[in-house]
């Protein structure tokens, strides 16, 4: 008997959750124990290298991550690195401890801190193959970049994915933030027409305060799905294919990789913007399968 469509995507809710990451910031360091007892196991926790945050504060917290049972992938932001001896000393304290993925970005310090303007620069210095790294995760942007053409973009993730074939490390695309699924799950389509064949982590906001969201909205340079809220708080309802919280957006992405056979779409990273345990006790939800569906499955409600 065939499976019927809610089931079917009750169950793909619940294993696209079951594959998420997330994301901390070096001030969460005392909440990792419990962390650990509301999410899985070996589940991959980035460290972000925040502006105010050092290098070997990220190292530190990154290796207390792996030490509580998560995956840790520490930010390696190559406009915040001091130089090639900095970053070598701190790949060879996170392989100490068994730390064996990475997420790789540029940032945005201008001037850089020391010799790296760009992760290209960081990724032919030699020092992750040398250091024996398995898994590195590059920076996508399906809304564009306010400072970075999109022919550069794609130009950079051909080079990664050149980079990926020659090294033997594995990379895999981790997605800015968005709150517009259909537009995401273009870009997907669009990855796949440019040639680009990295997995996608796509990024997603945790439970978080509109306030808040705006605020990160901002910073971050979210383009086309935040301008009419940015402008208007009350415009969310407005807003054609808008996911104003994380459950529409779970839902919105997991239907539009379901109905793509070439979906790039790996898994969610779910950002928490300093609510790690709230996006934890969310993720645990939907992974235990806690919520109910609308008939038509065109809402997802977390239960009590």
């Amino acid at each position: 008997m065939a499976e019927h469509p809610l089931g079917a995507l009750r169950r793909a809710l619940v294993e696209f959750a079951r594959s998420a990451s997330t994301e901390i910031s070096t001030h969460d360091e005392t909440l990792l124990e419990d962390l650990a007892r509301r999410l899985p196991a070996g589940m991959p926790v980035y460290v972000a290298h925040t502006p105010k945050a050092s290098l070997e504060e990220v190292v530190r917290v990154a290796i207390k991550v792996q030490s509580v049972g998560f995956t840790a992938s520490p930010h390696l932001v190559a406009r915040r690195l001091p130089g090639e001896k900095a970053l070598r000393d701190a790949l060879a304290r996170l392989r100490e401890h068994g730390i064996e993925q990475a997420l790789l970005v540029a940032g945005d310090l201008d001037p850089p801190l020391g010799p790296f303007s760009s992760t290209l620069e960081v990724l032919d210095s030699g020092a992750l193959q040398e250091a024996g790294l398995k898994r590195i995760g590059v920076a996508g942007h399906p809304e564009g970049h306010p400072a970075v053409a999109q022919a550069e973009l794609l130009a950079a993730l051909r080079a990664k994915q050149q980079f990926a074939a020659r090294s033997g490390i594995a990379v895999h695309i981790v997605t800015q933030f968005g709150f517009n699924p259909e537009g995401i799950c273009a870009w997907d389509r669009m990855l796949t027409q440019e040639g680009i064949t990295l997995p996608v982590h796509v990024g997603m906001a945790g439970p978080t305060p509109l306030t808040k969201l705006l605020k990160f909205a901002v910073q971050c340079g979210i383009g086309t799905s935040m301008s009419s809220l940015i402008k208007s708080k009350g415009a969310v309802a407005g807003l054609t294919g808008f996911a104003g919280s994380p459950e529409q957006m779970l839902l919105g992405l997991v239907k539009g990789r379901s109905a793509y056979s070439g979906s790039r779409l790996m898994q969610p990273h779910v950002y928490s913007f300093g609510g790690a345990i709230a996006t934890a006790d969310w993720l645990h939800a939907v992974m235990a399968g806690a919520f109910d569906l609308t008939p038509d499955g065109g809402k997802l409600t977390l239960r009590a």
